[in-house]
């Protein structure tokens, strides 16, 4: 009897961790060989398509002039491109602050359908009739290169129809979590997408640096409500038999929650969110990929390589089975692990005082498991959205 339970708790840790494995093991590889984005600045700048930024708020009146000027400053490097900010149920001086600074706003106030998904499936109904040729979505907490906006329309005139630019933290040296977490996302962020687009898959979407063709939103409108909007809406853009590409020549910059109470929210809203589109379309997913639609393939195996820190723990597990087989498969998943993030950090200009941050990884992974509580939590079906506090108020 003991046997069998043993039998069965090996093959249950080897089945969460082995597709996840693999996924790692390509994208590192792919990533290693990956080929830069070429943009033909030599096209007329009369012939750029027409297109708008749309900020989604939500009482973000502390910072939202200076991430509006930031903006206005790569609008200022383009011609026909515009921003427009969709404040979503504030309770304060977002919308007015956003006027002073002299830019377009949409209101939208909702009782039930709260978060990121439904502003922005709200602002591009109202914006498509404009005969907008795309729309990149930015956050209300960045900044972006100056090159950002005019890039995007490079790239657009090129013939993309969907694209993820670089999303990196711009507070890296804040705090030892803030350190682990610009690795986690030069990993997560860069390297994994760049391994993405040399296998010629869709690249994913990572809800800040995002752009979106108006074939785009006609074909498939943005009618995602989950809390992790931009991983459902990514699935359902796959499914349809579209690709997003990686726009890897500029980056957009977000600041890492440094508090643990803030820190906490935005862990357990991303990862929760992740765990529940798991719940909802791994089997489904399933079927579609035994059944011959090979391009879900990836977004399954994405969807089942865990958070690495999950992914860490599980592996640990393994080591403790007797079976020598699994031990050695243990070893190599953690070799691996390793392996990746040290080229991420390497292909994210990173160096040695970066690799020594690892040391402090352990003391991330046991923080990481007191949060498990509340990601279950935002991992039930309809969990709310929960905005992360900024902490330069």
């Amino acid at each position: 009897m003991m046997t069998i339970l043993s039998f069965s708790f090996q093959l249950a840790i080897l089945s969460l961790t082995l597709i996840g494995t693999v996924e790692l093991l390509a994208l590192t590889l792919a990533g290693l060989f990956h080929k830069k984005t070429l943009l033909d600045r030599s096209i007329n700048k009369d012939l750029l398509p027409k297109l708008i930024v749309v900020m989604p708020a939500h009482n973000e009146e502390i910072g939202i002039a200076e991430c509006i000027h930031n903006i206005k400053a790569s609008l200022n490097k383009t011609t026909g491109c515009n921003l427009v900010v969709i404040a979503d149920n504030c309770q304060d001086a977002t919308a007015e602050i956003a006027r002073n600074a002299g830019v377009r706003v949409i209101e939208r106030q909702h009782d039930t359908k709260r978060g990121k998904g439904y502003a922005l499936d709200y602002a591009f109904s109202l914006l498509l009739p404009e005969q907008i040729d795309g729309f990149i979505v930015i956050d209300a907490d960045s900044r972006v290169d100056e090159q950002m906006i005019s890039d995007f329309q490079y790239a657009f005139a090129q013939g993309f129809d969907a694209l993820q630019c670089r999303y990196r933290i711009s507070n890296p040296d804040a705090s030892y979590r803030a350190k682990l977490q610009r690795i986690a996302w030069l990993a997560f962020n860069d390297l994994r997408l760049l391994g993405r687009e040399r296998l010629n898959v869709s690249v994913g979407i990572l809800g800040n640096g995002f752009a979106l063709s108006r074939k785009v939103l006609e074909a498939v409108p943005y009618e995602a409500g989950s809390i992790a909007e931009d991983m459902e809406y990514h699935l359902r853009l796959v499914n349809k038999g579209y690709q997003v590409h990686f726009l890897d020549t500029v980056t957009v910059y977000s600041d890492a929650p440094n508090q643990g109470d803030n820190a906490a929210v935005q862990r357990t809203r991303w990862e929760g969110g992740r765990f529940r589109l798991i719940i909802d379309h791994v089997p489904s997913l399933f079927k579609e990929v035994l059944t011959g639609h090979w391009n879900l393939l990836e977004p399954l195996a994405e969807l089942l390589l865990l958070p690495l820190a999950f992914h860490v723990i599980l592996l640990l597990l393994t080591l403790l089975t007797p079976w020598l087989l699994l031990k050695y498969y243990a070893m190599a998943g953690l070799l691996l692990v390793f392996a990746h993030v040290l080229i991420a950090i390497r292909l994210g200009g990173g160096g040695l005082t970066d690799v020594k941050i690892l040391a402090t990884a352990p003391f991330y992974i046991l923080w990481k498991l007191t949060l498990l509580p509340k990601l279950w939590r935002n991992a039930r079906e309809n969990a709310a959205w929960q905005r992360t506090n900024r902490e330069n108020s």
